[in-house]
């Protein structure tokens, strides 16, 4: 035997390409194809000219799973010669990739850090996915969405998204400034498309939320999200056959997904230590905000690496934007991110099984930097 322990070093993080190919770029590169660029800093993202662009941004839909499952998925895969994957955002989770693509900020900017974050000045958390009364959207995230500025500049820009989410939170704070069209049914989403489309030049996004339940209920290695990766890949493929030939088809996603298997869990609730100098727990499995008591960030931090060595990366807020997780943070949106946050390695999560129950049935997880969650397709037909 040898005298060495062989270890294999954890796979490097995927950080965030903000400015040259990130979520936060898709919108300001379609708004320069459609010759209105926005405003701001030209990003490292070119897409082809066209007088009309379908946007399809399909939940859950990881660039490396798609290479993995490509045979699940011809049409999508077919699309994956020639073209470079982007990233996700930091927390690589749903709300923080969605007010991204809607506003072409990074979430340091917009304020959306997280599947849940801490109001600040409260004990209470925000979860962005269902919102809170008491917390105006307009005020959280106060800058224009992308498609406000491409509605003021004349283009035609629409949203197609499932019809509960109209009046949402997020909707608010991500998609304002669009028309919405309401519609549960691929059929509907492909019939919208096709209409708002034929105005020049135009702009549509269309949602789809089905993958990304799947995996959170299934994991990404089950039959059932394989069936469904099929699906979106049917229905991607109709879109662009019913679209007219002078439309481009853009799809993308907001992250992708790993399995997290029981053996792979911390619980706080369990290991209570975890918790001592914690006033708030937020965030999500994958990726922890972690709100400190006076004076107690130190010894957090300290408590937090010597329990998860080798399974996360612990930082203090100020490491975190140093590493240029957030990109630029304002100062209204210092105080939601955790004093510490947690970033989680491997297939490895943590959970508050007592106050958050709910995550603990959950199969697939995504939020951190690996590159199976930051990794994204961004693919052009």
């Amino acid at each position: 035997m040898s005298e060495h322990l062989v270890t294999t070093p954890p796979e490097a993080f995927v950080e965030p390409a903000y400015g040259r190919r990130s979520l936060a770029d898709v919108m300001p590169a379609v708004a320069a194809a459609l010759g209105s660029p926005l405003d701001r800093t030209p990003t490292g993202l070119t897409l082809p000219d066209a007088p009309s662009y379908v946007v399809f941004l399909v939940d859950g839909l990881g660039a490396r799973l798609l290479e993995r499952y490509a045979h699940a998925a011809p049409y999508l895969s077919s699309l994956l010669a020639g073209s470079e994957p982007g990233t996700a955002g930091v927390p690589s989770t749903t709300a923080t990739s969605l007010t991204s693509f809607g506003t072409g900020l990074g979430p340091g900017a917009h304020g959306l850090v997280g599947f849940t974050a801490r109001v600040p000045g409260t004990g209470e958390l925000l979860n962005h996915l269902w919102w809170d009364q008491n917390v105006d959207p307009l005020e959280w995230q106060p800058h224009p969405t992308s498609f406000a500025t491409m509605s003021s500049a004349g283009i035609d820009v629409t949203v197609v998204n499932k019809r509960e989410f109209r009046d949402s939170g997020l909707t608010m704070a991500s998609a304002r400034g669009a028309s919405f069209v309401g519609a549960d049914k691929v059929g509907e989403r492909i019939a919208a498309a096709v209409s708002s489309s034929s105005a020049r030049p135009s702009m549509t996004y269309l949602y789809d939320s089905d993958l990304d339940w799947t995996g959170h209920r299934w994991g990404v290695s089950s039959s059932q999200w394989l069936q469904q990766l099929a699906m979106v890949d049917a229905e991607a493929e109709q879109l662009r056959e019913t679209l007219p030939p002078h439309v481009r088809l853009v799809v993308v996603a907001d992250h992708g997904m790993v399995d997290s298997p029981t053996a792979s869990r911390t619980d706080v609730d369990t290991e209570t230590h975890l918790l001592d100098g914690v006033a708030l727990l937020g965030g999500e499995a994958r990726f922890r905000h972690l709100y400190c008591r006076s004076g107690a960030v130190d010894d957090v931090l300290t408590t937090w690496r010597e329990s998860l060595a080798g399974n996360a990366d612990v930082l203090t807020r100020s490491g975190a934007i140093a590493r240029g997780w957030f990109g630029p943070v304002d100062a209204r949106v210092l105080p939601r991110l955790g004093d510490v946050v947690v970033a989680c390695r491997g297939d490895h999560g943590v959970f508050a099984s007592e106050k958050f129950d709910y995550e603990t049935t959950l199969v697939g997880l995504h939020g951190s930097l690996t590159a199976d969650e930051m990794l994204i397709p961004v693919l052009v037909d």
